[in-house]
């Protein structure tokens, strides 16, 4: 076990196409794109997709020539199924090392040397292999002794620069090897440099890792601050960042873009209900409950049409996460701001001001118990229960609508394969 900290970093490749691939193999090897709410933007591309030079983040219309004329998959995001994908991959993590911290959906850190191994190379190696085999998602993991320099180390291996790589796992602790590599590394490309930071540390002739590594600390903490400051020392093999737990949200937003302009009030309803209801889910999940609700309305920015936005935020006397009462306030505030005539593009709602559910204060003046509340959770639970058992939205709330034609557009989204039992993946 060694004395100094050893940081990895896995990233899955590509994610969300990576995602697609796994319960249709025949997309191996072949171009494929993923797009955002309403089919707009393409915000995940395989690595055959950006050989054929489509942009991230491109409007998908730009590229719809290339992309037909190559026959490159095209899917509508679906974030249950890479939540649920991503799930998995963390839980089969958590199998195999002691501490880890879930950086992003697609990322985590985890110490090695918390653990007896003999070779981090090979440890990390056969991570990705059981990952793989498993779920069927590729991997790439950076190894180093800060989580900066395991950052630098996973883009490495997931780009395979300078033939580092060993099976998708680049080791970027020997001293040697950073001197040679990091003098190649852009600012941009080290984490938690922003393109403010960079362009002020091209002002004072600063323009690559090695050379932010070996910088004078005071310039730095002029220039950068702290923050800047503790780069510095990362780069140089001083660990000043650990694994960090995952802290309850505080706010818990949900909002989406309609799939065509709503007019009326009952659509609006409709919409605010499921939104309300998905941030629940979260909120419920993480046993908090919401201080304060938030909702807003809007017309589409780009309508060459009047336009009207307006929002309006309620306090709860008592802190609550029960989907009832929220949805009936989110349906009062509308009533507020709603306007007849407008367009409507766009709706939401936030939570706000979350706290710990066995933490939250009570009313010193006013009779606390509400026995229909109670029956409320006894009704929630039960909802959820049924949802959990025989996949989402088997019931719900009359307000949540049925047809739902205000949804945004999800056109090419592939099937629920692994949270929804009506969707499961057939064998022929």
């Amino acid at each position: 076990m060694s004395n100094s900290p050893i940081f990895a970093l896995i990233d899955c490749n590509n994610f969300y196409a990576s995602c697609e691939r796994v319960f249709q193999p025949k997309l191996t090897n072949k171009p494929v794109v993923v797009l955002s709410n309403n089919d707009g933007c393409i915000i995940a591309r395989s690595n055959e997709a950006k050989a054929l030079g489509i942009e991230m983040g491109a409007p998908f219309f730009k590229f719809r020539q290339l992309i037909e004329k190559n026959q490159v998959a095209v899917f509508s995001s679906n974030y249950t199924f890479y939540g649920d994908m991503s799930n998995r991959v963390m839980k089969s993590l958590q199998m195999m090392v002691s501490d880890m911290e879930i950086y992003s959906i697609d990322e985590a850190f985890f110490r090695l040397d918390t653990m007896a191994i003999n070779c981090y190379q090979e440890f990390c190696s056969d991570i990705r292999f059981k990952i793989n085999k498993w779920l069927g998602i590729p991997t790439s993991i950076g190894i180093a002794p800060t989580k900066t320099l395991a950052k630098i180390a996973n883009h490495l291996a997931k780009k395979n620069l300078h033939n580092l790589a060993k099976n998708s796992v680049v080791d970027f602790c020997d001293k040697k090897l950073q001197e040679q590599i990091l003098p190649q590394i852009a600012l941009k490309d080290i984490w938690g440099i922003g393109k403010g930071m960079s362009q002020s540390l091209h002002k004072i002739g600063i323009t690559n890792a090695l050379q932010l590594r070996d910088a004078c600390e005071m310039q730095i903490d002029k220039l950068l601050g702290v923050v800047g400051k503790r780069i510095v020392y990362e780069l140089r093999g001083f660990s000043c960042l650990e694994l960090e737990d995952i802290a309850p949200r505080k706010n818990i937003l949900s909002s989406k873009s309609f799939g065509k302009n709503v007019f009326e009030k009952t659509e609006l309803q409709e919409a605010l209900a499921n939104y309300v209801v998905r941030a629940c889910e979260k909120m419920r999940r993480q046993k908090t409950k919401a201080q304060a609700l938030m909702i807003y309305i809007r017309t589409s920015p780009f309508a060459s049409t009047v336009q009207y936005q307006a929002g309006l935020t309620h306090n709860f006397t008592i802190a609550t996460n029960n989907v009832q009462e929220i949805i009936a306030c989110a349906l009062q505030l509308l009533d507020k701001i709603y306007k007849k005539g407008y367009a409507y593009k766009k709706a939401g709602v936030m939570l706000l001001d979350l706290i710990d559910e066995q933490k939250m204060q009570y009313d010193l003046f006013n009779n606390n118990y509400n026995p229909q509340q109670e029956r409320n959770e006894v009704i929630q639970q039960t909802l959820e229960k049924i949802n959990h058992k025989n996949g989402q939205n088997t019931i719900f709330y009359a307000i949540q609508g049925i047809k739902r034609n205000w949804a945004m557009q999800c056109n090419q989204r592939s099937c629920q394969y692994t949270t929804n039992l009506k969707e499961l993946a057939n064998v022929s």
